[in-house]
């Protein structure tokens, strides 16, 4: 190979364990000087365990790295920085209390000379240079806390560039970005590819990968089982060697008979919010919502549960008038919600995977006394554990629940509401994050739930998806139902155009 064709990155018969469980095994991997790589897999399949090997995280148990055809070890994560490799990960590491500039220039703020002052004039000047280079036009003093989820994604590349990364490693970069934004990202990425800087994409959306790789490499079960040019690779082939079988169907088929009304909404209104929101949900019925970044649907669901405060309308649960209260009485009365935020709403982070199961539904194992009758709990959570193809890596599933990938973390989210047996369960943005292949097991839970006679009021941003899973979706725009539609005149276009606020479809 000559030094022109030299890969900047190699993996040779790489490998990790925890709790002696391979995670990543014998893996080998090759990447030029300005390529994209896109790294696909299933939740658990070992890809952000091979990234932290890389971004020195971890250290491998097996086989060797090398950039630039020498060998490397980092031991830690500034290891990776000094060589010029940056990890951005999904859950973007900046502080809100902290200007953009201090973010960007964090680990290596400029003073003067040897005198514990920082030179703000130098720190804005460094600051300003790398947001031009991912066009962000905004004042370098500006909080953090108050960015939109697209500006401190490219606040978080900003920082990559001020170190001079030569490889960055985005991880699911667009799970919180609207369409506009990621096509902002994906200029952007292409940009720096063309200056010869060389990046690691990982993510679950096949078309992002399909428009934006040069190559694609598939994990399952830790191992690199497909990899090739993209212009190799379709949607069912990379499908395929992923899940290691073909979908012949994204969307499992539905046989729920609707019943009669479940819940009931009057006029539920917080200024500001949400305004004179009214619909009905019935037994076994899948009620889609969508809508643009902020119309008012995630507002509308933790007002629902009682988690926000509302000013005014009422709510009917099996045809019986109730408060909103709080989420403890939303619970007794048989509603569940799946937040859209798993890591500070949904989980307890430093709690074990049982743990986190159990906690929604352990008073119906309480026995007398108030003793938890363990031996029943312990079943259901590993039936629920075995119904959701949680991948652990600890068969006891007591390992704490932040060591799991994100995407099974939104499992045990789900599981444990699942196992309290709701008569209406709310589900905001629940396959965010998550494969194709785990996907298809939500649905087909959900498929299980509404057949048993739950209603389920489904939000999500991607319009196929509710498309495919949904009997009616209702549209928000600006903090109102602007538009209703069933299944049998699901249109895309008049869809979308409702929720930019076009003429009403009822």
């Amino acid at each position: 190979m000559n030094h022109e064709n030299k890969p900047v990155l190699e993996f040779r018969g790489l490998g990790k364990s925890f709790f002696d469980v391979p995670v990543v095994k014998n893996v080998d991997l090759s990447m030029q000087k300005g390529e994209i790589l896109c790294l696909v897999g299933e939740n658990g399949a070992g890809k952000s365990t091979m990234m932290n090997m890389l971004g020195g995280v971890h250290v491998p148990d097996a086989g060797e790295m090398r950039l630039n055809g020498t060998p490397y070890h980092p031991s830690r994560p500034a290891d990776a920085a000094a060589a010029g490799i940056a990890f951005i990960h999904q859950e973007l590491n900046l502080f809100g209390n902290l200007s953009i500039a201090e973010n960007i220039l964090l680990n290596r703020l400029p003073h003067y000379g040897s005198l514990p002052l920082i030179n703000r004039k130098k720190l804005r000047s460094e600051a300003l240079d790398a947001m031009r280079q991912v066009g962000l036009d905004l004042s370098p003093d500006t909080k953090v806390d108050g960015l939109a989820p697209g500006e401190k994604q490219l606040i978080e590349i900003a920082k990559a560039l001020a170190l001079d990364a030569r490889i960055i490693i985005l991880d699911e970069p667009t799970t919180s970005l609207t369409a506009r934004e990621t096509e902002v990202l994906f200029a952007l990425l292409k940009q720096l590819r063309s200056e010869g800087r060389s990046m690691i994409y990982i993510s679950h959306v096949l078309a992002d990968v399909m428009a934006l790789a040069d190559q694609i490499v598939v994990l399952r079960d830790g191992e690199r089982v497909d990899s090739g040019p993209t212009s190799e690779f379709d949607m069912d082939r990379m499908i395929l060697s992923m899940v290691g079988r073909p979908l012949q169907q994204l969307f499992p088929d539905r046989h729920a008979t609707l019943g009669a009304p479940v819940l009931e909404v009057e006029q539920l209104s917080e200024p500001g919010v949400i305004r004179d929101v009214s619909f009905s949900l019935r037994r076994g019925e899948v009620l889609g919502f969508f809508g643009l970044m902020g119309a008012g649907r995630s507002e509308m669901a933790r007002v629902l549960f009682g988690l926000d405060p509302h000013s005014s309308g009422n709510v009917r649960i099996d045809g019986q008038a109730v408060p909103i209260s709080g989420p403890r009485e939303s619970v007794q009365r048989g509603l569940a919600f799946v937040t859209e935020d798993r890591r500070d709403e949904g989980l307890l982070m430093g709690g074990s995977i049982r743990d986190n199961m159990a906690l929604v539904s352990l008073p119906r194992f309480a026995g007398s006394g108030g003793f938890i009758r363990q031996g029943a709990l312990s079943n259901e959570i590993d039936d629920m554990a075995s119904q959701l193809r949680l991948r652990t890596g600890d068969p006891t599933l007591s390992i704490p629940v932040h060591s799991l990938s994100g995407g099974n973390q939104q499992k045990v989210v789900i599981g444990k509401w699942v196992m309290n047996q709701p008569d209406v369960l709310i589900m905001d943005e629940p396959t965010r994050g998550i494969d194709v292949g785990a996907k298809f097991e939500v649905f087909s839970i959900m498929n299980r739930l509404a057949e048993a006679g739950v209603g389920i009021l489904y939000i999500s941003s991607e319009l196929d998806e509710l498309i495919g899973v949904s009997d009616r979706i209702l549209v928000m725009h600006k903090g109102r139902i602007a538009a209703g539609f069933d299944r049998s005149n699901f249109d895309r276009q008049a869809i979308l155009s409702a929720a930019f606020g076009g003429r009403n479809v009822k």
